[in-house]
């Protein structure tokens, strides 16, 4: 028979255990960086819309073949070829349906003259322009990382040498730099009387733009790794004697991670404009590899008679590189809160 002061012990017992539960249960979990920026990016609505819509524009660009199959219809064919497709265009070479030719059997309408279809032109041109942006973009923030990096923690003559090559290539104008170096770059491996392979037009735009595409970079790196290499978390691992790689790698970069993505997410759209640029000028992609510039060159010059042809093409490129710049913007807020709109 159990005494009243036994079963008093074992009524105390289990009421300190269970209150001991609950304080387990309401103890404060810790989180990482990185769970905390997820959470304050989640609350972001701005932030969150414009990555969506990011990513649909990836996720349809390269879904093209896909769709393009499911749609039947492709960027090259001359659809008033087609015997069911001969009145087409009108006898000014102009879409012959209302607002640029759009049917139910061509979305967007077809271009003038030639009578391709817009809508995958458009997915076509979306997919070579973002993810040759998004290779441009990896490229020039990791050259930037990198010299930014080696100069402003090793200082001394490399930092100036470093210095001195990216205040040199600086000095390029940029944009008239990209009209004249590319037909140099694709001349040194084509004959001038052969047709230049799209494989090496895509070799040639990356390295222009490679070539001139750090510099931004590697300044905003080398800057904040000179205000972290003197603090004292930095001393204190010299001192415990860690390598330098293992400084560089494991104290400073994880501190510089904000300013690169941020950074990274205005090369971005920059890379894209870029690219159309070249291509609208005549020096980027051409005939009949399907591009964003190029549809805007073909606009340019058939706005008057065929205003729906730039629509599309255009509205496209605004909402994806707005909603870009929105996502950079929340991804900054999210890291430091502290410049939160």
């Amino acid at each position: 028979m159990t005494s009243p002061i036994e079963a008093e012990d074992a009524t105390a017992s289990v009421a300190l255990d269970e209150q001991t539960t609950a304080a387990d249960a309401k103890a404060p979990v810790g989180r990482s960086p990185g769970q905390l920026m997820w959470m304050r990016f989640k609350r972001d609505r701005t932030g969150m819309i414009s990555a969506w819509v990011v990513l649909f524009f990836f996720v349809i660009a390269a879904l093209a073949p896909v769709i393009s199959a499911l749609y039947g219809k492709d960027p090259y064919t001359l659809y008033p070829t087609k015997p069911e497709y001969a009145n087409l265009l009108d006898d000014f070479a102009m879409p012959a349906g209302g607002f640029g030719g759009i049917s139910s059997d061509f979305w967007f309408g077809v271009e003038p003259n030639l009578g391709r279809d817009v809508f995958t032109m458009l997915l076509y041109g979306m997919r070579t322009s973002l993810y040759l942006a998004l290779i441009l973009t990896v490229l020039s923030v990791g050259t930037g990382v990198i010299i930014g990096m080696v100069g402003g923690y090793f200082g001394g003559k490399v930092d100036y040498w470093l210095g001195r090559t990216t205040d040199f290539f600086l000095a390029f104008p940029s944009q008239l730099f990209f009209i004249a170096f590319m037909p140099v770059v694709t001349a040194l491996f084509v004959s001038p009387a052969d047709e230049t392979p799209t494989y090496l037009r895509v070799v040639a735009i990356l390295l222009v733009m490679w070539f001139l595409g750090w510099m931004g970079m590697a300044r905003l790196v080398r800057s904040s790794v000179l205000s972290l290499r003197e603090r004292e978390f930095v001393e204190a691992a010299k001192v415990s004697g860690a390598s330098r790689w293992r400084i560089v790698r494991k104290e400073i970069l994880p501190n510089i991670v904000t300013p690169i993505l941020v950074q990274g997410t205005y090369t971005l759209p920059s890379s894209i404009l870029s690219i159309a640029f070249l291509s609208y000028v005549g020096v980027g992609f051409v005939e009949p590899t399907p591009d964003w510039g190029r549809m805007f060159a073909i606009g340019a010059g058939i706005y008057e008679q065929d205003p729906a042809f730039m629509l599309f093409p255009g509205v496209a490129m605004v909402v994806f590189v707005l909603c870009f710049n929105l996502l950079g913007d929340s991804v900054r807020d999210a890291f430091d809160p502290k410049t939160g709109r």
